[in-house]
């Protein structure tokens, strides 16, 4: 088998077309010598022999093999999906205004509708949502200056102070002065529980979670937050306490709790592709940047897990490298096995 993949190894490549895959969808070819034609990895016909199959980069390989395209799954259009995901993404962020679904649509040349989809499945978030966050971002780096908070909104793009108070709120966690002030203003409360993996530190804002990690303490809270007003949780925070500490004992339970984490666009929608990973499944590195619509981000990919505030309910511990050994984890690689293992455990006692 000709290595054409230079940046994906073999395993990982045959693992994801026996998954079906979407996520990979544009970063290679699946060529079947039997019948002349070559897939998507996400492909829905059956599956054939292993040594029937070869591993081309793309659909211009393909066909230059002599291969022909699957009717069924016209790999064709997925490296075109690819393209217009990247398009749009770098129109984004050259906007200064956010840009209407329409024109957005029209400048990669797809209906509208039909690339709402394709944009929320690749990256994680809708066109609106990625732009919303995008606007937040320029808004915290504008007031990380030094000039005035009104002058930072239109900077940002904002067209009224009104709507950047409500989205740096949503966004921030905190309103534009409280960010330029480190957070002064803002009060979080938390608690450090015992766990069946240590010591777990969980910490609130009003809003929602902020801060969940294995063997920290107050002060590495206040170290966090310097300027926060930080107290211990009262009687009525015991709940939400007794919800993430079972997280650790169940990883794979389904749990809808508040948060508030601010991040930039790329680390919101790594977040959002690492929550959307069933318990029990993991994925590469690799395939977290594809899902976000940057497959040659993997190294960015790896740091924003590494950014992930809330340990166990944002689950970076399912991504792995590429030849599936466990990588790194903040909170070590014993911590990380043993989520990994209760979820499949769980997984096992359901089926």
């Amino acid at each position: 088998m000709p290595p054409a993949l230079p940046d994906l190894d073999e395993d990982t490549a045959f693992a994801a077309f026996e998954a079906r895959d979407r996520t990979m969808d544009g970063r290679f070819v699946i060529a079947v010598k039997t019948t002349g034609i070559y897939c998507r990895p996400s492909c829905p016909a059956r599956r054939p022999r292993r040594e029937n199959v070869t591993l081309l980069p793309d659909a211009e390989a393909a066909r230059g093999a002599g291969y022909r395209p699957c009717l069924r799954c016209k790999p064709d259009e997925a490296g075109r999906d690819r393209i217009a995901i990247a398009r749009a993404l770098a129109l984004l962020e050259e906007s200064e205004a956010p840009l209407p679904l329409t024109t957005l649509a029209q400048a990669v040349g797809y209906a509208p509708h039909h690339f709402q989809r394709l944009f929320t499945r690749d990256v994680g978030v809708s066109p609106a949502a990625y732009a919303r966050a995008l606007r937040a971002r320029r808004l915290a780096q504008a007031l990380d200056g030094k000039g005035r908070i009104t002058d930072a909104i239109y900077d940002a793009g904002y067209e009224a102070p009104s709507r950047a108070y409500a989205d740096a709120t949503a966004r921030l966690g905190m309103n534009p002065s409280a960010w330029r002030n480190g957070g002064k203003g803002t009060t979080i409360f938390f608690a450090v529980a015992p766990s069946s993996l240590g010591p777990l530190l969980v910490a609130a804002t009003r809003k929602g979670l902020c801060r969940i990690a294995f063997d920290e303490s107050e002060a590495d809270l206040r170290a966090r937050f310097p300027k926060a007003t930080i107290l211990p949780g009262a009687a009525d925070f015991s709940a939400l306490v007794a919800d993430v500490v079972a997280l650790v004992d169940d990883p794979g339970r389904s749990a809808d709790l508040p948060v508030d984490v601010a991040g930039t666009a790329f680390q919101q929608a790594v977040w959002s592709a690492l929550r959307a990973i069933p318990a029990g499944e993991t994925r590469t590195y690799a395939q977290i940047a594809a899902a976000v619509g940057k497959p040659g981000a993997v190294r960015a990919a790896g740091t924003a897990c590494g950014g992930n505030n809330l340990a166990v309910l944002i689950p970076c511990h399912r991504v792995l490298r590429a030849d599936g050994s466990l990588g790194g984890y903040a909170y070590g690689p014993d911590r990380k096995a043993a989520l990994l293992s209760r979820e499949t455990r769980e997984g096992k006692a359901v089926g």
